[in-house]
């Protein structure tokens, strides 16, 4: 199939299941840490595991693309020391990155055993 189809559709996806997150939590910040991490997690299973080409682009490239969002991380953060809250905002950032870490390790963790 044409990786250019198969990103597309797999970014269709994603970005409906962040907008799905985002309508379900709707809380400050909480749903861009969610859908990073969990984005992290599919990310590093799907780089681990013994999947075609076809799957790492709909998949990685499209849905997990589509489904995280580094753009509303960053504003955020810049948000955050703006309004006086330099404090929450490194531990915003650094806090987002640990745990996006350890979710891309545990996702290599679960697809490696795939």
């Amino acid at each position: 199939m044409n990786p250019l189809l198969l990103v597309g559709v797999g970014g269709m996806t994603g970005a409906l299941g962040r907008h799905l997150v985002g309508t379900r939590l709707e809380r400050n910040r909480a749903d861009t840490l969610a859908v990073n991490v969990l984005g992290s997690v599919l990310l590093g299973a799907l780089v681990a595991a013994p999947v075609g080409e076809s799957v790492a682009f709909a998949v990685g490239t499209g849905f997990c693309g589509a489904f995280t969002t580094f753009s509303s991380f960053a504003f955020e953060t810049v948000r955050l020391a703006e309004l006086g809250y330099p404090r929450q905002a490194a531990l915003y950032a650094g806090g987002t990155l640990a745990v996006a870490l350890v979710g891309v390790a545990l996702g290599g963790f679960v697809g490696a055993s795939l």
